[in-house]
């Protein structure tokens, strides 16, 4: 089996990168915000911690954990997001090493981990390689437009807190051009994989 790690910046284009990787590789694809979100829920691992710690105001009518209102937190304050990260992160790399096992049980042949935190959480250490979904600012700025509704101003701000490309050009193992037509896109991905020895289905 072979784990991919994919990372890459807001308005990237990850989504129809894995939306490929599952429809024509049968890969299994695991996204650390989706695990993260589920860690979150009543009953599960992280629930009870962040509600001692944040306090009952960030529930909604359900009981359950009001993101938006957990992030106007966080994101106003360093500590609490930190705080809130080395509480979650963890959990989600226990969560995926777990399914790594299970998937390998099963015979998968792929297994792909979508993370923005890839490099940050060491998952290289996990994956067998790590992919940067690269696309040019000005598209990401106008897919965010487009898709989101955010404006210029908000869509700076994002990337602002975000680490550079050269960054992960230096540490990732290949660079994903995304910037194109998405059939480039995708003609990118199945050289990169031939070489692998990992046959579309």
């Amino acid at each position: 089996m072979k784990i991919i790690g994919i990372t890459g910046g807001v308005g990237s284009g990850k989504s129809e990168v894995l939306k490929f990787l599952g429809e024509n590789y049968q890969a299994t694809v695991c996204e650390a915000d989706k695990m993260a979100h589920k860690l979150q829920m009543p009953g599960e691992r992280c629930y009870e911690r962040i509600v001692e710690h944040f306090g009952a105001e960030i529930l909604d009518d359900e009981k359950e954990i009001d993101r938006k209102k957990l992030g106007a937190i966080v994101f106003a304050d360093a500590e609490e997001l930190q705080f809130l990260n080395q509480m979650i992160h963890p959990e989600v790399k226990r969560d995926f090493l777990e399914r790594i096992q299970s998937e390998r049980m099963k015979g998968t042949t792929l297994l792909v981990f979508e993370a923005a935190l890839l490099l940050e959480e060491h998952y290289e250490e996990i994956c067998d390689e790590v992919w940067y979904i690269y696309t040019e600012k000005s598209i990401r700025v106008q897919r965010l437009k487009e898709a989101r509704g955010y404006t210029e101003e908000r869509c700076e701000e994002i990337m602002q807190n975000q680490n550079p490309d050269e960054l992960f050009f230096r540490k990732c193992d290949r660079v994903i051009d995304n910037s194109g037509s998405l059939e480039e896109t995708k003609r990118q991905i199945k050289e990169i994989l031939e070489k692998m020895e990992i046959q579309s289905r």
